[in-house]
């Protein structure tokens, strides 16, 4: 079983800022015997290495990352440290009540757990609880988050607050915001400074991770046997928590599309900030499909991303996932059109990231096929620096055998809607793509999106939240 190894991506402003030097361990080399072997250093593989350590804590644990802990989606996002409440009617089309709460609820109460766990092991990574805006900026997205709402009632949580289209305004500094409701529970980090606090914790919890360790093949029994440029290692149990990399296993490409997002960072600017009444650090999200996403750093930047939605052939990571000039294009414009009043503010810093797209966009865990001992959690779907703690639970609780309420959840071995194979997946995903950022752009402008585009917008993935 081939994985895919692949140039590391251009690190992030996020990442250099965390680890100026750029010097990092050297490779794992020679042959060893683990009782689990975790493939990706990423938010989802050191959340389930701390998470096997705490309940077997004889165990010998390995962590397997081909780049560095933070080189990949988790230390090139956004730092939205968010909760599963805005898909909560995706949630409810295969959960019952009972169990959408729980998701819900322990999703929630993961971001005030990661604060906890960053004061706990001193990690500075920046975390704030400040909350989230929903907001429309065109009249189409006015309201849209009225089922979302209606849903949370339902089950009788109300996490989304109301605001009036003035307070919006006010708190997200720019006039585009016509309409919005705020989600209290949510905070953003600095993601890479995360990735790399979590290492250092793992490490010193006994837990042996190795960078620049990429793994190139897997082969299947009991132990599996994992090689490496200069390694074989035997693993009793594997995890896979390799992002959008995992595209590169035809069983599990059929889950997920690898799909681009990209962010733009000023330069520091906190007095303009403060002038345009931007202080709250609240974290912004439009209603968009190809969704902009927004916040302040601890310096005074604004960090602005966007669901840039780009694809590759055969879903390999290579530079649209990296410095993608022409989603980089897309982003900043984005940026200008929503805070006019800076654009005489220069962008420092710009790069790309790939994302785990299922067409629900939330996850799936389950097992290789015939595999019992190889484990996957796939689809975050650019949701998943909350998420991944519950993620985490999940892969140790599969890889340890444990009958609970995570190896249970109804996240495990769901049905998924599955992509197409090449060139259908490449061709049509580019089309639609395209007609979504043609509709998008005619409806911000005021004008009748083209009838063709209307239709095939409709074949696109889910977005971050469920809208009406």
């Amino acid at each position: 079983m081939k994985l895919a190894l692949t140039p590391p991506l251009k690190p992030s402003h996020w990442l250099e800022a965390a680890e100026p030097s750029g010097i990092y361990a050297a490779p794992l080399c020679g042959r060893q015997r683990v009782d689990v072997l975790v493939v990706g250093g990423g938010f989802v593989g050191l959340w389930t290495a701390l998470t096997l350590k705490q309940l077997e804590p004889g165990a010998r644990v390995m962590v397997l990352e081909q780049d560095v802990c933070g080189g990949g989606a988790s230390g090139r996002n956004g730092g939205f440290v968010m909760s599963w409440w805005p898909k909560i009617g995706t949630l409810r089309s295969f959960c019952d009540e009972g169990q959408a709460r729980f998701l819900g609820e322990s999703a929630e109460r993961a971001i005030g757990e990661l604060g906890e766990f960053c004061a706990e092991n001193g990690i500075d990574a920046h975390f704030q609880q400040n909350g989230w805006l929903w907001t429309a900026t065109t009249p189409l997205h006015v309201d849209t988050w009225n089922d979302t709402l209606a849903a949370c009632e339902r089950l009788g949580v109300q996490p989304f607050e109301r605001l009036s289209a003035a307070e919006v305004a006010r708190r997200t500094g720019s006039a585009v915001h016509l309409a919005g409701v705020f989600e209290r529970s949510n905070a953003t980090v600095q993601p890479a400074l995360l990735a790399r606090g979590m290492r250092r914790v793992a490490l010193d919890g006994g837990i042996e991770i190795y960078e620049r360790t990429g793994v190139s093949d897997i082969q299947p029994g009991r132990p599996a046997l994992v090689r490496t440029a200069g390694a074989e290692i035997e693993a009793t149990q594997v995890v896979l928590a390799t992002n959008a990399w995992a595209a590169a296993l035809p069983e599990l490409a059929k889950l997920i599309v690898p799909v681009n997002s990209s962010i733009v960072v000023t330069e520091a600017i906190p007095l303009r900030l403060a002038d345009i009444g931007w202080s709250g650090g609240e974290a912004i999200t439009d209603s968009q499909l190809m969704v902009d996403y927004y916040r302040t750093t601890r310096d005074g930047r604004i960090a602005f991303g966007k669901g840039t939605g780009a694809i590759a052939y055969g879903s390999r990571i290579g530079p649209v996932f990296s410095e993608d000039a022409d989603s980089l294009r897309l982003t900043e414009a984005d940026l200008r059109r929503s805070y006019p009043m800076l654009g005489d503010v220069g962008i420092s810093h710009g790069w790309s990231g790939p994302i785990d797209r299922t067409y629900d966009s939330l996850p799936v865990f389950g097992r290789l096929a015939g595999q019992d001992n190889i484990h996957y959690g796939i689809g975050w779907s650019g949701n998943g620096v909350g998420p991944s703690r519950l993620g985490g639970r999940i892969l140790a609780s599969l890889a340890l055998g444990r009958d609970d309420q995570w190896s249970r959840c109804p996240l495990v071995e769901r049905r998924c809607r599955s992509f197409p194979p090449e060139p259908l997946r490449f061709v049509g995903g580019s089309l639609v793509r395209n007609a979504v950022i043609r509709k998008e752009r005619a409806e911000l402008a005021g004008a009748v999106p083209a009838a063709l585009d209307r239709f095939l917008a409709r074949f696109a993935p889910a977005g971050l939240e469920d809208k009406s």
